[in-house]
């Protein structure tokens, strides 16, 4: 699969989302400011792929819109975090703009797909 592709596999983005979120605080020098900060990354960040997941596992559509905007939430708690982390990590700000980035990206794709979810169920 080419990397193109990969961009349209949602399940394959956000579990590498989360993989980069992992190997980015894996590098971090951990003190108390950074520790807990740390924490709450790793979870928001691979949050949202094991929420997506659990969508595409869903029980009802009811089940499936829930799940979507959870790993929304996710996502924009990412965005927080990461901006957290650049004010502690000055040196690293680029590949932190990297990673919010793609959280900035995958908010707008789970955005989307409530409002779709939304708007199929209102017609």
């Amino acid at each position: 699969m080419n990397q193109l592709s990969n961009n349209y596999n949602l399940e394959e983005r956000t579990a590498k989302f989360g993989e980069n979120v992992i190997g980015f605080c894996s590098n971090i020098k951990q003190d108390a400011i950074t520790r807990p900060l740390i924490g709450q990354l790793i979870r928001s960040g691979t949050s949202i792929g094991a929420n997506y997941m659990e969508a595409n596992g869903a029980s009802s559509k009811r089940d499936f819109g829930n799940k979507i905007f959870i790993c929304k939430k996710e996502a924009q708690e990412t965005k927080h975090w990461l901006r957290m982390m650049a004010k502690c990590l000055p040196e690293r700000k680029e590949e932190i703009r990297k990673l919010w980035q793609e959280a900035q990206e995958l908010t707008m794709i789970f955005q989307k797909i409530t409002t779709s979810l939304r708007n199929k169920n209102n017609n």
